[in-house]
């Protein structure tokens, strides 16, 4: 592991939460599939995480062990990622919300 970055892990609720709001299949009109957001998106996601986790804004003031990203992503308008740290210091991606309406 590289010096100042941390492991970083997904959990059930978070790929649940991708599953709710993406489908499996790409859409008929080039709407992106899970696999396509797990390919395109999550590897980013991982690595702002991994390298930024103590940059990102905390999700409730005061509270430094869950933070969120807010980003624009590649086949997405806008995402949400919220993210804790868990007690081993690696880092949990726990909750998705994406902007799935193109503007």
């Amino acid at each position: 592991m590289n010096a100042g970055r941390r492991t970083v892990r997904a959990t059930r609720d978070f790929f649940a939460d991708l599953d709710a709001q993406l489908p499996a299949e790409r859409g008929p009109n080039g709407e992106p599939s899970t696999n396509d957001f797990q390919v395109v998106e999550l590897l980013r996601i991982v690595d702002e995480f991994a390298t930024g986790f103590d940059t990102l804004p905390p999700l409730f003031p005061g509270e430094d062990d869950y933070r969120v990203l807010i980003t624009i992503g590649l086949l997405l308008p806008r995402m949400a990622v919220t993210a804790r740290l868990a007690s081993d210091g690696a880092i949990e991606l726990v909750a998705l919300d994406l902007d799935t309406e193109s503007e």
